[in-house]
């Protein structure tokens, strides 16, 4: 988590400003390599919840470059989905999957997509390939509206419109964006027709050796009710009561 440039450039437009808090929130290269595992848990829309399945998460640093992966485990803990968005900072994301989109299906295509084209679920979930790689960062109409608390926490309201947006596609998305750590808490997408289609929010951070990192996060079709969520097994420091982030 950096701290927000974005601060102090009220003598900007708001569309400079949603454009150079974009910039910053989209090129925050990590400062190490992370490996984890944990699970994805996903709530039918009757409100029932399905059997966690495991997951391992890992970023990798790749000189100017950097890989989120996702893999989504069997019974015998081999992937049967996997996930790899490459970011880099001065070009789109890349989306390498492999898998049918069905959660347990066994279908190892390889697909490689980029922009709107990775508007397809991840392992039959809520979540995107495109919300997990925050592709509405990289779209060129980005606003800053104005400014909330959200979670106790002062926030930027980014809104961020995309040019093009295919049926299944969003048309706007709207970020809360912690204004000390340039850290998204939360964001809503919504279509064509001005709808709200998904809400998107970080569970919690955790501190380990030092550094707050994400424990999880979660989103919720808001046309259906059915929510996934990602949670990640960190080892946590022994601390003072109440230093979570974003509880």
């Amino acid at each position: 988590l950096a701290s927000n440039s974005v601060t102090g450039q009220n003598n900007l437009s708001s569309e400079a400003r949603g454009a150079a808090l974009a910039l910053q929130l989209r090129t925050q290269k990590p400062a190490e390599p992370v490996a984890t595992t944990g699970f994805l848990r996903q709530r039918n829309p009757d409100g029932k919840w399905r059997p966690r399945v495991p997951l391992q998460f890992e970023v990798r640093l790749l000189g100017d470059s950097w890989q989120s992966i996702y893999r989504v485990l069997g019974g015998d803990d081999k992937p049967i989905e996997v996930l790899v968005v490459t970011h880099h900072e001065s070009r789109p994301n890349i989306y390498e999957y492999w898998g049918g989109g069905v959660l347990g299906s066994g279908d190892t295509r390889r697909m490689t997509l980029q922009g709107d084209a990775a508007a397809i679920p991840f392992a039959g979930s809520e979540f995107w390939l495109t919300d997990l790689g925050l592709e509405f960062l990289y779209w060129p109409g980005q606003n800053l509206i104005g400014n909330q608390m959200r979670k106790g926490r002062a926030c930027h309201i980014l809104e961020s419109v995309n040019p093009d947006p295919g049926r299944s596609a969003y048309a706007r998305v709207r970020s809360w964006v912690d204004v000390e750590h340039c850290g998204i808490l939360r964001a809503e997408a919504y279509d064509q027709n001005k709808r709200l289609v998904k809400e998107f929010n970080i569970g919690s951070f955790k501190k380990v050796s030092g550094k707050w990192q994400l424990k999880s996060m979660e989103i919720r079709n808001e046309r259906t009710d059915a929510l996934t969520r990602l949670e990640f097994d960190l080892e946590i420091e022994d601390k003072p009561q109440g230093q979570d982030k974003a509880d």
